[in-house]
């Protein structure tokens, strides 16, 4: 059965989606004359129009407006893209975006229901107040000299995960759609996000992004949790120009990451001569990037040798990336925080929660898969 919708409709599902013609013809398995042929005519059968829709994560209803609605973020965007502004959030963004306010949600419910208090440091930090002061403050709840214990970078981002949850902040960390491979997060898009609570604040990592830089980004999201300001952040190069909240953010998560007299020191007493920048990446257990920007911050660097160590450093993250397609991190814990995985587990193994709203929320089919979980979490099932 032939339908006709607006053409603009058609062209605008697909490039929200990012695909070129080619792509999505590939996907539809028809020639690109043919989607050519759609954008322009609207004409196009029914089962065309419902993959259409499933390929390109457009609801279904939406193509049958008379003009492309416009997709909101639900929280701040702080994201820009060579100093410009990013207006469009993709599919992807949004629905990770709303599983976690999904996952927020919940678990604030459960908790105030459990009578839980408030976390008295979400927003009890002003972003007037100098970058040390914040970064003492902070220091105060959360320890941040746990990576000195840590192996790698990887073990030194989990021992800093651990700090967080522990204070009361979940931090999930996806490179996908939940547990769709086939819907990669992209890191060009956004690097993290946090969403502030009194209850139940949450960091979202996008775990696509370097390991290393993962660090500085939990980091960064952390800081907007004490300023209690909720936002989805890129973090390009770690300097944001453009805003006033994120260069606080991001200049308090650097001190935070790498204290300017402990830098110092070893710049001035313990740095070899050859391999220098790999030993103080290996040393803070942060992104080379982030050296770079403490070194000429601290002025132990011109801006000239900033810049040329910085592009070669972004030309060899971005031939890794190119060869390595990626990093994706892989349990389940991880993705959705295991502060939230361990209290759900427990809400519905003592009846509050229904084993269909756990199956959902987890984005799992199989009450087995449920069971396994809680196993992994050394709860009795």
């Amino acid at each position: 059965m032939k339908i006709s919708l607006q053409p603009i409709l058609l062209s605008w599902a697909r490039q929200r989606a990012g695909f070129s013609v080619g792509v999505l013809a590939k996907k539809m398995g028809v020639k690109p004359e043919k989607v050519t042929a759609w954008e322009q005519d609207g004409k196009l059968t029914f089962k065309q129009a419902e993959k259409l829709a499933k390929f390109t994560h457009t609801p279904f209803g939406y193509l049958y407006l008379y003009e492309p609605p416009e997709d909101s973020m639900p929280v701040t965007d702080f994201r820009t893209l060579n100093s410009e502004e990013i207006t469009q959030p993709s599919p992807n963004l949004l629905a990770t975006l709303d599983q976690a306010q999904q996952i927020q949600s919940w678990l604030r419910h459960e908790l105030v229901f459990q009578g839980h208090e408030p976390l008295d440091f979400v927003g009890s930090l002003s972003q007037e107040v100098p970058v040390l002061t914040a970064a003492e403050h902070i220091s105060r709840t959360i320890r941040f000299n746990v990576a000195s214990e840590a192996s790698n970078w990887e073990n030194a981002f989990t021992l800093q995960v651990e700090q967080i949850e522990n204070a009361g902040v979940l931090v999930m960390r996806n490179g996908v759609v939940g547990n769709n491979t086939h819907r990669a997060l992209s890191i060009d898009e956004f690097r993290g996000f946090a969403l502030s609570d009194e209850y139940a604040p949450l960091i979202f990592i996008n775990g696509k992004d370097a390991k290393a830089a993962q660090m500085f980004t939990l980091v960064h999201e952390l800081v907007h949790i004490w300023v209690g300001v909720s936002g989805v952040s890129n973090l390009d190069n770690t300097y944001t120009r453009q805003n006033n909240i994120e260069q606080f953010c991001n200049q308090v998560a650097a001190e935070l990451l790498v204290p300017a007299d402990e830098l110092q020191y070893q710049w001035s007493e313990q740095l070899p001569q050859d391999n220098w920048l790999h030993y103080l990446t290996r040393y803070f257990k942060v992104s080379s990037l982030v050296i770079l920007r403490r070194l000429k911050d601290t002025q132990l660097m011109s801006n000239d040798e900033f810049q040329n160590y910085y592009s070669q450093e972004v030309a060899r993250f971005q031939a890794v990336r190119n060869r390595n397609g990626g990093d994706f991190y892989k349990t389940q814990l991880a993705r959705v925080s295991r502060q939230f995985v361990s209290a759900l587990v427990e809400s519905t193994l003592e009846g509050r929660t229904p084993y269909r709203e756990a199956l959902r929320l987890l984005n799992i089919s199989k009450v087995e898969t449920f069971h396994k979980i809680a196993e992994q979490l050394t709860v009795s099932v």
